[in-house]
């Protein structure tokens, strides 16, 4: 089946495969040569370079058109795919302003959309802008049959004024919006734990708002920032009715007939912020950084749905959860730098961080068919954090340096429960502290000019991690080295990590090594190419306890296996200083453990609980190949004017599960003029 699908806006995910670390290719368009001498034409008392490309996309997908759509989703139609404007005085003394920026791309419809703006008169003040527009759509084919959805739109801005910019008291104002509104689809259970699914409609309207003021004072040798801000978030997000009042399973007797859910939260943080740089000697230096916010939120949860349960008996049921609560977070660190002579340097960092989350969130149900009540309610949960990290540095000779450094922290949590929300008053303090010592060491050489090797070597204990998947008894080791020369570049790395963690509850432990090697030539001007291979190793084993028909399993494992390859290679030629192409290629396979079926569903000698066996075995790798070729022709016409064309082929293929593979080639031509 071929489907073309109508030009629709959606937010580019980092590009294709970025939760797998994809090295990153540019899309095919814009074109990155720019129309016109790059010096630009003087004008008066300016001088101004510009150029403006404006194209056509096209696309065609074959496979799973929502999957093409959640990571590229280029569309068709007619696009300002990029713009410049660059005025400069050319004396530095321009009447209004002194430098003028503007740069945008893919306006018109683009799947993402970027602009921003600079306004500069020396001395006097600059004044910045930055405007982004992301369409997001993910059809979530995997999850819940298809029932979650989204289709958002994110407009995000950035204003800020600087006044007396040259001078060593500046004043700053800025603000900054982030606003979401669109669709959802969400997926919820009634009436009970062994009720039915249902699906229902959501509407997003989500907004956020910043504003701050501050400056910066220079005096002799100390440098001082503040900032004091205030920033609003409000989430009014309404959920409609059930698609199907049946549910997922149209056979048993569950319905849900009527459905009505508001939780609106609206929350306010004002903050603090201040950074402090004094050079109190050439060879002394103090840091100091402090932050702090005062966080507030007012949330209402205010549920009504009606239908019929497991057993066909009618089933009203009322939720209602509400609450205010405050957030304070305070952080702080101080660092000390000492340089007794060339070849030492010593540092010394503490810091500290505590958050805290308190106030009354109660939640209470009201089941009219059984006139059943629930009460809970929170009450505190704070987490403190004070850490001292000591590093050295030594290079007794210009070819070779070592370093190493120590750190240290004690994190404390504590939490109150309310045991009975009614008066009197019971509640439950509990505290828990963990401690993480570790260091690290190493080694740099550069024995020839060319030649530079690192290497370094850490290791950490923690004697009580907070989570079961937290770092606990670990070591890592790490190596790279470079080596440059006129018209020949190669780099390559290596790094491992080991960690295992050990509780009452679970044993999770984890391994982790890649390795990368990257290289480039340019044999001469307007010619240049590159290559590069990377390798991830991941391999997971964590004890599970969960709910199997009803009855708690504990003593389970989940064991999960990673083998990620990456290559990527690119060439860029100049022909007779008017011909420019570009031709790349990249390729991420993910093979697991070498299997294209669920046929082995644990580690050796490790097996699972025979009744989910199968269930978690397609979960325990995830081979995926993913490969996008990519080719570009840009070629001079006239002094200020470009024509340009590409072609760029997505292949995104799974071997377990087929539903969400596709193909989809995407391109375009262009026209850059320089005026």
């Amino acid at each position: 089946m071929r489907i073309t699908p109508k030009p629709l806006n959606c937010f580019v995910l980092g590009g294709l495969l970025l939760s797998m670390r994809v090295p990153a290719q540019p899309t095919v368009a814009p074109t990155p040569q720019q129309a016109g001498s790059p010096r630009g034409d003087n004008w008066g008392e300016y001088n101004i370079t510009n150029s403006w490309e404006l194209g056509y996309r096209f696309h065609d997908v074959d496979g799973n058109a929502g999957k093409y759509r959640s990571d590229v989703n280029f569309g068709n139609g007619i696009r300002l795919l990029a713009g410049t404007l660059r005025v400069h005085s050319r004396n530095g003394k321009g009447k209004w302003f002194d430098e003028l920026l503007l740069d945008v791309r893919g306006l018109g419809n683009d799947p993402y959309q970027f602009s921003s703006f600079r306004a500069q008169k020396n001395s006097l003040y600059r004044y910045d802008l930055l405007w982004r527009s992301n369409e997001y759509f993910n059809p979530a084919l995997t999850i819940a049959g298809g029932n979650h959805q989204l289709a958002t739109n994110r407009q995000m801005q950035d204003h800020d004024l600087t006044l007396l910019p040259q001078s060593k008291l500046r004043l700053k104002l800025g603000y900054s919006g982030n606003g979401q509104t669109g669709t959802g689809l969400w997926t919820g259970q009634w009436f009970d734990t062994r009720g039915d699914e249902y699906a229902y409609l959501a509407d997003l309207r989500r907004t956020q708002r910043e504003f701050r003021i501050g400056g910066d004072v220079e005096w002799r040798r100390v440098k001082l920032s503040v900032t004091r801000g205030w920033e609003s978030f409000k989430d009014d997000t309404k959920f409609g009715v059930p698609l199907r009042s049946a549910g997922d399973n149209a056979v048993d007797r569950n319905t849900l007939t009527f459905l009505r859910r508001d939780e609106p939260m609206h929350g306010r943080t004002p903050y603090w912020r201040a950074h402090l740089h004094s050079e109190a000697t050439a060879a002394f230096t103090v840091q100091g950084r402090f932050t702090h916010s005062d966080g507030q939120r007012d949330f209402v949860y205010d549920e009504f749905a009606s239908g019929t349960d497991r057993l066909g008996s009618d089933r009203n049921r009322q939720m209602l959860l509400s609450g205010h609560g405050r957030r304070p977070v305070t952080t702080g660190y101080l660092t000390l730098s000492w340089h007794p002579n060339p070849q030492w340097t010593l540092t010394n960092q503490t810091g500290y961080h505590r958050s805290r989350m308190d106030g009354d969130g109660r939640y209470s149900e009201f089941n009219n068919g059984t006139a059943g009540l629930t009460l809970i309610a929170f009450r505190n949960l704070g987490i403190r954090t004070i850490s001292n990290t000591s590093e050295a540095s030594w290079q007794p000779r210009k070819w070779i340096g070592v370093f190493g450094n120590y750190h240290f922290s004690e994190r404390r949590i504590e939490s109150t429960e309310l045991l009975e929300p009614e008066l009197p008053v019971d509640t439950k303090a509990n505290t828990q502290s963990n401690r993480l010592k570790a260091g690290t060491g190493g080694i740099r050489l550069q024995p020839a000019k060319p030649l530079r090797i690192t290497f370094s070597a850490e290791a950490g204990r923690n004697d009580r991690p907070f989570y079961p998947t937290s770092d606990k008894d670990y070591h890592a080791l790490n190596a790279r080295a470079q080596y440059r020369v006129s018209k020949y570049n190669f780099s390559t790395g290596y790094r491992s990590f080991v960690n295992t963690n050990s509780t009452s509850l679970f044993t999770h432990s984890s391994t982790g090594r890649s390795a990368s090697a990257n290289g480039g030539w340019t044999p001469r001007a307007g010619i240049q190419f590159d290559a590069g291979y990377s390798y991830i190793h991941l391999d997971t084993l964590t004890g599970l306890a969960y709910f199997a028909n009803f009855t708690q399993v504990d003593g389970d494992r989940s064991y999960y296996l990673s083998n990620l390859h990456t290559f990527h290679a690119g060439a860029q030629i100049q022909v007779k200083k008017r011909v420019d192409i570009y031709a790349g290629f990249v390729r991420t396979q993910d093979r697991g453990d070498g299997r294209s079926v669920a046929d082995r569903p644990t580690a050796p000698g490790l097996p699972l609980n025979p009744e989910t066996a199968s269930t978690f075995a397609a979960a325990q790798v995830f081979p995926v190949a993913y490969q996008s070729p990519v080719i570009r022709f840009s070629v001079g016409l006239h002094r200020n004017l470009r024509w340009n064309a590409g072609w760029q082929y997505y292949d995104y293929s799974e071997k377990l599960l087929r539903l969400q593979d596709y193909t989809a080639h995407t391109g375009y031509v262009s026209l850059s003029y320089s005026f």
